[in-house]
């Protein structure tokens, strides 16, 4: 997993470039019918939700993208897991949702290409209120905690996992997070947050098991150097100066 375009990287919003040309992503196909059964599973280091190629990323991105699966990174009840960090702050968990562009076959033939992959990206965090849309996800964990479970969970709309608002995010290029490693992926890091209850997160970091019979935590990877990337954002992120009189 060498290479110069490694995932995950730390965000400087003060080094982050606003770049117009960023247009909003746009999501197609997301809610999913409840009669519609997705396969969810623990395949050792995170948990998996595989998602029909009906899910598609149809703006924001110059091509057309398929979704393939979502998975998750987290911490423990004693620290954060994100992968990402914005500017050296690492939140609770990260969701990414993974897409191979679609012209390509498959996902396995995508991966290999420059612009083969994109995912999106969201940071989770403790708050209030129970988060429904995750709860989907979440209420089954007890079902798959042992290494290469898996159950099936009903559809729902997977928009909701994901920011209501996709036009605010980071944009790099950079690599899948877990061996191969290719260095194929064009990354959308998104702004907003989405907050899960406390009790939901403690579920996410101390159900499912890992290979080694211990808990599955702090299943992210360090972050990796930049070695001259540049870091999009779609929107302003230092605000203009205001001169003042006096």
């Amino acid at each position: 997993c060498g290479g110069f375009k490694q995932s995950p990287i730390n965000v400087d919003t003060a080094q982050a470039i606003f770049s117009p040309d960023l247009r909003p992503i746009q999501l197609s196909g997301y809610s999913l019918p409840a009669n519609k059964q997705l396969k969810l599973k623990n395949n050792g280091h995170t948990v998996v939700l595989d998602l029909p190629e009906s899910l598609a990323l149809t703006g924001g991105y110059a091509q057309q993208y398929r979704a393939v699966q979502l998975h998750l990174h987290w911490g423990s009840q004693s620290g954060p897991g994100s992968e990402h960090t914005v500017n050296g702050r690492r939140f609770a968990a990260e969701i990414h949702v993974v897409h191979y562009n679609t012209k390509y076959n498959s996902f396995t033939e995508a991966m290999v290409h420059p612009d083969g992959l994109a995912v999106l990206g969201a940071f989770l965090e403790a708050g209030h209120g129970e988060n429904p849309y995750y709860q989907e996800i979440l209420k089954h964990l007890h079902e798959i905690q042992e290494v290469g479970q898996e159950t099936l969970v009903s559809g729902f709309n997977i928009a909701g996992l994901l920011p209501a608002n996709l036009k605010l995010y980071f944009h790099y290029n950079g690599s899948l997070t877990t061996p191969p490693c290719y260095q194929t992926v064009k990354w959308t890091i998104f702004n907003q947050t989405m907050l899960l209850s406390h009790h939901q997160m403690s579920v996410l970091v101390s159900t499912l098991g890992s290979p080694d019979d211990t808990l599955l935590q702090n299943n992210y990877r360090p972050v990796q150097n930049l070695h001259g990337r540049r870091v999009l954002a779609s929107f302003q992120t230092t605000p203009s100066v205001k001169h003042s009189p006096g």
